[in-house]
């Protein structure tokens, strides 16, 4: 059975971009369908009226409501098609760029893809996994001062995803050939 990838790009650089050359090869090496999001139009970020429409009921809503949520609708049922979500995250100043933000603002709905319960919130998006390619200047990933790849594990992770890879090429000022080439490695290793 093909599977389903959702590809997202978040990179504001379109030429030079390591996360955008990192997605490329792990949507490559996983092969399948492919759903694209490229990030570089920034989304709308969410305001009063989304957040009012998006507590409104479906079967309540005025169609400015709906035509408020239309966009972010459309996020959801192309996460929920996919059985792998693959990102590329450069990290900017210590943490998601502000498209990725909105990306996950858009998506992260209650009743689609998680819900309250009695134990707390609960992810309905199980059974599907998450490749996150990042790149960072000078933040080693997993370090006290890495904000983003703990906050995209666990954004996953509240939705339901918890077969989370991470994929670094961290300090790519520091040694930009280090980085690909380790970024790479974990690339190869990858289970398809």
């Amino acid at each position: 059975m093909t599977k389903t990838i959702l590809h997202i790009d978040a990179s504001a650089r379109l030429a030079g971009s390591t996360t955008r050359q990192l997605t490329s090869r792990i949507v490559e090496k996983l092969g399948g369908d492919v759903i694209r999001r490229d990030l570089t139009d920034a989304l709308p970020q969410i305001n009063e009226g989304w957040v009012n429409a998006n507590f409104t009921p479906a079967d309540q809503r005025s169609e400015a409501q709906e035509h408020a949520l239309a966009l972010s609708d459309a996020l959801v049922d192309e996460i929920k098609a996919a059985d792998v979500i693959v990102i590329g995250a450069p990290v900017y100043n210590f943490g998601v760029p502000a498209a990725l933000k909105a990306w996950i603002d858009l998506i992260a709905r209650a009743g689609l893809t998680f819900a309250y319960t009695e134990n707390g919130p609960k992810g309905l998006l199980e059974g599907k996994r998450a490749v996150i390619a990042l790149a960072t200047g000078g933040t080693p990933v997993g370090s006290e001062i890495d904000f983003a790849s703990g906050y995209l594990r666990h954004i996953m992770g509240f939705i339901g995803i918890s077969d989370v890879d991470i994929i670094a090429a961290d300090q790519v000022m520091a040694d930009a050939e280090k980085a690909v080439t380790g970024a790479h490695a974990q690339i190869d290793a990858l289970a398809a």
